[in-house]
């Protein structure tokens, strides 16, 4: 049945184990973090030369997979076999090997786990092969976690690595790196190796450690334009526009308009308390009082001019518009739209 990938994760570290998994999905990460889990966890270290096979999809067909995983153990309780990249196996889409794999997990060897990596792509949902493996296996679809969920995720993986995080240092990640978990997770890593015990990580550390400015990224940007500040926000574009590459503005233009839509439930939440606010922007307490700013700036009928404007801009930075611009002067013109 479909779990999960928290569920799923949950159950690992509690060491519940099932003959088969299917994790598929366009988040690399969670596909990643369970099958590492597995690995760690269902076969001892000592046993594992013998009893833990690693197959790349590229590399191998259905038959030796089914082959290998209804081998039984060498001294020992279980056997893993992995299949990593099972989206490139040549002959996933065949019918003679989708049916040895249905074959295999309506009746799997109890002694085995078979755990399948499917990334980037998804099984089409009304084959029977989908159909079965939903209803037999511990099947998980691995999504892009939504925007204002990275937040929280943020905060929940210093947790689990036994470190904290000050919420604006939360905020300036989320709003600079994106919604790539494995590319967040990357940097969070990267970073923490420099710490020799439990640390309180701050923007100071964001900055020193994972190259982002603090003064100048997208979350100091977005602040200016809540509070209306025209020369700070005019310095970090021009300080954008220095290095585009560095600082792309496709991923600006979600994160404003994700901004502004906060702003417009402020607006159509006059008597809501700073608690219930948070809540339902999906944000931490501390920056409401800077929502709420922008609301003052912004009324719902400018709001909805600024939604047509980053519209306007996406349309320009694709080349739709017949108007050739670079993508600083198209940033300068949207803020100036949206300050003025």
């Amino acid at each position: 049945m479909s779990h999960s990938p928290e569920s799923v994760i949950k159950d690992l570290k509690s060491g519940k184990f099932a003959p088969v998994y299917f994790l598929e999905g366009e988040e690399s990460y969670f596909i990643d973090y369970i099958v590492k889990l597995i690995e760690k966890n269902a076969i001892p270290e000592a046993e594992r030369s013998f009893n833990q096979v690693v197959i790349y999809g590229k590399d191998s067909n259905m038959g030796q997979i089914i082959g290998e995983a209804r081998g039984f153990p060498m001294m020992a309780e279980r056997k893993l076999v992995v299949v990593k990249e099972a989206q490139f196996l040549a002959d996933f889409g065949k019918e003679d090997s989708q049916k040895l794999l249905i074959n295999y997990i309506q009746n799997p060897q109890p002694s085995t786990i078979l755990v399948f990596g499917h990334k980037q792509k998804k099984l089409n949902g009304r084959t029977s092969l989908a159909k079965e493996l939903k209803k037999l296996t511990v099947y998980v679809e691995s999504k892009k976690i939504q925007d204002y969920k990275i937040p929280n995720w943020i905060q929940d993986y210093f947790n689990e690595i036994e470190h904290d995080i000050d919420p604006r240092a939360v905020q300036l990640l989320s709003d600079s790196i994106g919604n790539n978990l494995e590319v967040i997770s990357n940097e969070i890593d990267k970073m923490i190796i420099n710490f020799k015990e439990p640390t309180k990580v701050t923007v100071n550390h964001i900055s020193q450690f994972v190259g982002i400015n603090k003064d100048y990224n997208n979350f100091e940007l977005i602040r200016a334009i809540g509070y209306k500040d025209v020369i700070k926000a005019n310095k970090i574009a021009n300080y954008f526009s220095q290095n585009p590459k560095a600082h792309p503005i496709i991923p600006l233009f979600s994160l404003l308009y994700n901004y502004f839509a906060r702003v417009a439930k402020i607006q159509t939440s006059p008597n809501a308390s700073d608690g219930e606010l948070a809540g339902k922007l999906g944000v931490p307490p501390f920056a409401v009082k800077e929502y709420r700013s922008a609301a003052r700036n912004y009324n719902l009928g400018k709001i909805i001019d600024v939604f047509s404007y980053l519209k306007e801009a996406d349309m320009r930075l694709k080349g739709v518009d017949s108007v050739s611009m670079r993508d600083g002067e198209i940033l300068r013109e949207l803020l100036y739209k949206i300050l003025h």
